[in-house]
Formats: structure tokens, C-alpha cells, sequence
């Protein structure tokens, strides 16, 4: 039942997605501000489906977002579905009919287009001019019986609401030049701005963390938390996140930033939850390999007003310097997974020449082979071929090798390294070679120098 909400605890906070879709990169902006803020004050981090659009609502949608989320680590400690809660709302609209505070109107969608339009004509704000409340019983009842179904409104004070924002600031939304906003649609569902009140307020949410699109509606919401009896949240509005062309993302702009895209292309997500939680702070992107890394460093009160561009570079860069971070004993288990595990020496080898974890099987194919060797100068291979040290190999044998050759062919620089690499890996570039020389053994390389497939 809808009460006062606690101030005594620690803070509690939501990420309520519409299951209308994929999640994408400002999604996972929203629910990671939100699980940070909440981890770093030891509080709790609520998952909240707001699937009252039962029209585009999909349970294949929810269990994408539940997946999503799961990926980022982003693990809630509390879930519902406004679904589960009809009748919950039901009886909040009761009380706020009862109050006076909602009201029925009977105007169609055409005629309220026209009615703005009007309003626009004569140079007024195109907001909704109360005529509903001067009905009559009898009027409504003509209107009725007509066939019309009232939509009801929640009929603002008209006063200006103040609130302090932990981003913005002190923040004043006059509810005079807004119409007052429907809360129950003619057939009945409700819109999004009255479940999310009950909800907030039943499930004790201490902040909300949203975009600052959402700036406007914090004041009608505030006075819906009044008429409801209830205290307010505390209140913080990020920064928008814009794609690369300048426009703020949306479901309706694609796959190319959805999570299930940029998982399928290999982005670790400890990548982009690095990325997300500086974008639009003063600090530097730094690779975390935990979210507790990531909690422990949060400041709300550092993101910023302005919106910001979301480059792909950046995500690539992020996902790079984290790979070079991950030690063996955190990898092992994928390495194995991909049937690439060939130990720590071969991790430690090419892990500073990763950009994606699937990078690692070309540099374990290249080491097991077999691989066609890319020769330059058949008799600088056979020379080199005929001058490897034995074995055992270890990190300073491509030392003794290099400095040999030198000696006995007059070779140095790119003249002497290029043609051992390229035949030795079939690339110009890559791990150093002192790291990948013992891993892939004297025979191999023999073989490889000698314009040999091993």
C-alpha cells in the first residue's frame, strides 16, 4: 500500500527498463549509475520491469534485458513487474479521484491536436485548457452514452516546484505552463508517470537516477508524491549519452549499440562498464576488472550537465587496455572454454596485442600451427634455421639467436627482424618474439625458417 517513505536506511534505487526492446549503451549507462551509486553507499539495487504497454511489452524483451544485465554484472537485489501490480494502482487512481486530483476528460486525440494547434496559432503554449473540469454530471453522462470513455488527468497545483538535484542543482519547474498530464488512458491501462510514483514510494526508493530529458517531469511527479502522502525521492539527472552522429540513442536507431550486438562482437563487458561510468566526468577512462573497482571510485556528484558523444574508438581502446590487465588465473577458464589454453607464458605473450578476447585463437593457431611461413630470403632462413640455439628455450634465446645472425650476416633493424617474423608467424607485427620464440619450439621453427607449413 502506497505510505510514507522511509528515510532511515541506506540508499535504494531502480532501473526500470520497458521491455519494448533491446537494451543498448544508454540503458546500461542509467542501470550502472544506479547499481554504482547504490554499491558504493552499501544500499540496494532494484530491477523494475514497466511493462504497462502491454501492446509492445514482450516476455522475450524482459528476458533480454534480465540476460543484459546479467552480463554487466549488474545483479539486482530486488525485482517486480508493474504487470504484478495492477490493481495496486487501481486503488492510488481511486484515492486520487476521490481527492478531486483526477479527473475524467472526454476530448479525442483529434480534437486535442486541433485544440493545440489553435492554441500555437494565436501564440499561446500548447497546453491543455482545463475544459473537462467544467463539465457536468449530465455532460459526462451524454458523453457516455455517445460512446466516449474518459482518459483522466492529474490536475497540477499550478505553483513552481523547487527540488535540489545531486547533478543540476537547485531546480525550479513551473506547473503552470504544463497541461496536466494523463495518467489513465481511455481503455483504462495506466501511462507510465502513476505506477512508477507507487512504486517508487511501496518499494521505499530513496533516489532516482535517470536521465536529465526527465528533468520537466520531476516536477509533476513531485506533486504526485504530495497528493499520494508520501516524501519524494532525492533526485539526480545525468548527462545524455548522444551515438557518434550527435543523436541521442534510442531503440529505434538499430542494433548497432545494443548490448546483444556489442556482446556478440566480443566487447568484454567489464569493457564497457569502464567506459560508461567516466563518460561525461572529468576523469579519465581507466580499465576496472571488477565492478567493486568501479563502485568504490563513484562520485555522482562528478557527472556532468552537458551530453556527450559516444565514440566506438573509445570502446575499443577501453576493451584493449582491460584485456592487457586480465591475469592468467582470470582467464584460464575462457581460454579453456575456447580450446586455447596454452598456458600462462602463451596468456602473458599476447595479451599486449589483444583488442578482443577471440584475437587470442588467431596467436594459439599461429603458435600450434600449422601456418605458412611468409619467406623473403630463402638463404637468410636457411641460415637462421641452421643457427637456433638448442633447447630448453627461454625468454632470452631470441636474444642469442638475433645477436648471432647479426654477427654472422651483418644484418640489423627491420633488416634483420622482418624476415624472422614473417617466416616464423606469417606477420609483420605482433607479440614480441623473445615471449612467442619458446612457445613455438625449435622444431616448428626450423621448419617455419626453412619455408616450411608447421
Amino acid at each position: 500500500m502506497v505510505g510514507v517513505m522511509p528515510t532511515d536506511k541506506k540508499p535504494v534505487v531502480r532501473f526500470a527498463p520497458s521491455p519494448t526492446g533491446m537494451l543498448h549503451l544508454g540503458n546500461a549507462r542509467a542501470a550502472l549509475f544506479n547499481w554504482l551509486f547504490a554499491k558504493h553507499a552499501g544500499g540496494k539495487f532494484m530491477l523494475r520491469m514497466d511493462d504497462t504497454d502491454d501492446e509492445r511489452s514482450t516476455a522475450a524483451y524482459a528476458e533480454g534485458i534480465e540476460n543484459d544485465l546479467a552480463w554487466l554484472g549488474l545483479r539486482h537485489d530486488l525485482f517486480d513487474r508493474q504487470s504484478n501490480r495492477i490493481a495496486i494502482y487501481e486503488a492510488a487512481a481511486q484515492r486520487l479521484k476521490d481527492a478531486g486530483l483526477l479527473y475524467p476528460c472526454y476530448e479525442t486525440a483529434a480534437e486535442l491536436d486541433r485544440k493545440r494547434k489553435r492554441q500555437q496559432a494565436r501564440g499561446k503554449p500548447p497546453v491543455y485548457d482545463r475544459a473537462a473540469l467544467d463539465l457536468t454530471a449530465e455532460d459526462r453522462a451524454t458523453l457516455e452514452a455517445e460512446g466516449r470513455k474518459p482518459h483522466w488527468r492529474f490536475k497540477l497545483d499550478g505553483s513552481k516546484t523547487h527540488f535540489e538535484d545531486l547533478i543540476f542543482g537547485a531546480f525550479d519547474v513551473n506547473s503552470d505552463s504544463l497541461s496536466d498530464p494523463v495518467l489513465v488512458r481511455e481503455d483504462g491501462r495506466f501511462l507510465y508517470t502513476l505506477p512508477s510514483v507507487v512504486d517508487d514510494i511501496d518499494f521505499g526508493i530513496t533516489h532516482i537516477i535517470r536521465g536529465a530529458d526527465h528533468l520537466t517531469n520531476t516536477g509533476v511527479q513531485l506533486q504526485l508524491f504530495k497528493a499520494l502522502g508520501a516524501t519524494a525521492p532525492t533526485f539526480a539527472h545525468y548527462s545524455l549519452l548522444q551515438g557518434p552522429e550527435g543523436k541521442p540513442l534510442s531503440k529505434s536507431q538499430g542494433e548497432d549499440f545494443s548490448l546483444q550486438s556489442l556482446r556478440e562482437a566480443g566487447y568484454e563487458p567489464m569493457a564497457i562498464n569502464s567506459l560508461l561510468a567516466r563518460l561525461g566526468t572529468p576523469d579519465p577512462v581507466e580499465p576496472r576488472l571488477s565492478l567493486e573497482e568501479l563502485a568504490a571510485h563513484f562520485d555522482i556528484g562528478q557527472l556532468g550537465r552537458a551530453d556527450i558523444r559516444f565514440d566506438p574508438a573509445n570502446l575499443d581502446k577501453t576493451n584493449a587496455a582491460l584485456l592487457h590487465l586480465i591475469p592468467y588465473t582470470s582467464i584460464r577458464g575462457r581460454l579453456g572454454a575456447a580450446g586455447i589454453d596454452l598456458g600462462e607464458d602463451f596468456w602473458n605473450a599476447i595479451r599486449p596485442n589483444l583488442t578482443r578476447f577471440d584475437d587470442a585463437a588467431l596467436w594459439a593457431g599461429i603458435i600450434t600451427g600449422p601456418m605458412t611461413p611468409v619467406i623473403e630470403d630463402e638463404a637468410f632462413g636457411a641460415l637462421a634455421a641452421g643457427n637456433l640455439p638448442p633447447e630448453p628455450w627461454s625468454d632470452q634465446t631470441w636474444g642469442i639467436l638475433t645477436d648471432n645472425l647479426k654477427q654472422i650476416s651483418g644484418r640489423k633493424g627491420k633488416a634483420l627482424f622482418m624476415p624472422l617474423r614473417l617466416a616464423l608467424t606469417g606477420l609483420p607485427h605482433g607479440p614480441e618474439l623473445k615471449n612467442l620464440l619458446p612457445l613455438i619450439g625449435r622444431e616448428r621453427a626450423e621448419s617455419r625458417l626453412r619455408g616450411l607449413t608447421r
